[in-house]
C-alpha cells in the first residue's frame, strides 16, 4: 500500500516582544515556563500512536513556528527534533524553523543544522527600520543582514524571507527597495504577505485612534502588484498568491497543505488535519501543560470539524485555488472520481462569467482580476 503524505507542525508560542498585528497564540516576558512547555510538548508527540501512524503515512515536513522559535534556548529545539526522529523516519523531511533577527546567534544555527534542519524562514518584514518600529519588530534591517549572511556562510541553501505589503505609513518606493535590497540577496523563497489588520491587536488600536495609517486598497493592490512583476522578472516562480521560489525551492510543507494533505500539529493551540477531522489544541498554557501532566491530553484538543465527502471537495477547490497553476482537473477526478467541472458546474459558470477564474486544458485557476478577488471567488466554495 503506497503511504500517503503527512506533515508535523510544532508550536513554539514565546517571543521577545509581540509584533503590533500579530494574533498568534504567543507570550512575550514568560520564557521562564519555557523548560516546562518543551518537556510536556515531548509528552504529547509522545503520545502519538506512532506505530499505526507509520504504517499508513510518511513525513515529509516538518515545521516550527510561532511564536519566536529561535528565542528560546537552541537546545529545546534540537530535543524536539530528536524525539520527532525516535518515532518516525524523518531523514527525507524538509524541515522549517522560523527565524527572527535579533533572537539568533551562531551557535544556535549550529544547533539547529546538526538536529536536521534544512530549511530557514527569515522575518525582515521591511528593510526600513522606521517601519519596523511601527509595527513592533524587535530587530533592524541590519539586524536581518547579519543573520541572513550568518546562515549562508554555515551552509543553509533553503532560506525564505517574509516581506509585509500595505504596513502603516509604507509607500510603493519603500516596497520597492525592499524588494531589490532582497533580491540583491539572491534567496531561493520570498514570501509577500499583504497586512490583515486583526482585531485585538495593538496596530488596529493605533489605526483605530489614527495614530497610524494604512494605504489604500488601491496603493496596496498596486504594492502587489509591482512585487509580483518584479519578482518574475528576477527568475522567481509565483506559485502561490503570497510565495515565490527558484526552480526546486517552493515550501513542501504550505503546498502539502494547499494540495489538503495532512498534518498533525503539536503545542498550544497547534492545529491538525488527521483522518478528515479539523482540530486543533486550546490557547491557554498553564491549562494545556496541566491537563498533559494529569494524564488527560485528550482534554487539551478542540475538535472543529468533521468533514464528509462534500465538505472534502469544497475545501479542495477553495485551498487549490490559492495556487497559481489552481486546480487539476485530472487530479481532482483521479482522488474524489467527480469532474469538478460537474459538481460545481454552478459556481464555476459564475466565476468564469466574472472574469475571475479561467478554466484553461486540465486547470481551473485564478484570472488577474481573482488575484486581486481572490475571498470573492473562495468564498463560492464555503
Amino acid at each position: 500500500m503506497e503511504k500517503k503524505t503527512l506533515g508535523i507542525y510544532i508550536h513554539i508560542p514565546f517571543c521577545k516582544d509581540k509584533c503590533y498585528y500579530c494574533d498568534f497564540v504567543s507570550f512575550k516576558n514568560i520564557e521562564n515556563k519555557a523548560n516546562d512547555y518543551i518537556d510536556y510538548l515531548i509528552k504529547e508527540i509522545e503520545s502519538k500512536k506512532w506505530d499505526e501512524i507509520n504504517q499508513k503515512y510518511e513525513i515529509t515536513t516538518v515545521y516550527i513556528g510561532g511564536g519566536t522559535p529561535s528565542y528560546i534556548n537552541c537546545e529545546h529545539i534540537a530535543r524536539i527534533l530528536n524525539t520527532v526522529r525516535k518515532h518516525t523516519n524523518i531523514y527525507d523531511a524538509e524541515i522549517t524553523i522560523e527565524v527572527n533577527p535579533g533572537t539568533v546567534n551562531e551557535e544556535k544555527l549550529i544547533t539547529y543544522k546538526n538536529a536536521g534542519v534544512n530549511r530557514l524562514s527569515i522575518g525582515l518584514q521591511s528593510t526600513k527600520n522606521e517601519l519596523l518600529k511601527q509595527i513592533g519588530r524587535i530587530h533592524t534591517f541590519e539586524q536581518f543582514l547579519e543573520t541572513y549572511n550568518l546562515a549562508k556562510n554555515l551552509g543553509f541553501k533553503n532560506i525564505n524571507i517574509d516581506l509585509m505589503l500595505g504596513l502603516p505609513n509604507q509607500n510603493v518606493e519603500d516596497l520597492k527597495h525592499s524588494l531589490e535590497e532582497v533580491i540583491k540577496l539572491n534567496p531561493n523563497h520570498i514570501s509577500v504577505y499583504s497586512l490583515i489588520l486583526e482585531e485585538e491587536t495593538k496596530l488596529y488600536d493605533l489605526v483605530q485612534k489614527r495614530k497610524l495609517e494604512l494605504p489604500s486598497e488601491e496603493q496596496e493592490r498596486q504594492m502587489y502588484w509591482y512585487v509580483k512583476n518584479k519578482l518574475e522578472l528576477s527568475g522567481y516562480n509565483h506559485y502561490e498568491i503570497s510565495n515565490f521560489s527558484k526552480k526546486g525551492f517552493e515550501s513542501k510543507h504550505n503546498i502539502n497543505c494547499w494540495n489538503q494533505e495532512e498534518y498533525l500539529g503539536f503545542g498550544l493551540a497547534a492545529h491538525s488535519y488527521f483522518e478528515n477531522k479539523r482540530f486543533s489544541n486550546i490557547e491557554k498554557l498553564d491549562k494545556y501543560m496541566s491537563n498533559i501532566e494529569t494524564g488527560k491530553i485528550e482534554k487539551n484538543v478542540k475538535i472543529h470539524e468533521i468533514q464528509n465527502e462534500e465538505d472534502k471537495k469544497k475545501e479542495y477547490m477553495l485551498l487549490g485555488l490559492r495556487k497559481i497553476e489552481g486546480i487539476s482537473i485530472s487530479k481532482f477526478k483521479e482522488r474524489f472520481v467527480d469532474n469538478p467541472i460537474y459538481i460545481f458546474k454552478d459556481e464555476l459558470s459564475k466565476l468564469v462569467e466574472e472574469n475571475l477564474i479561467e478554466i484553461d486544458g486540465d486547470s481551473i485557476k485564478l484570472t488577474s482580476k481573482g488575484l486581486d478577488l481572490a475571498n470573492i471567488v473562495w468564498e463560492e466554495f464555503v
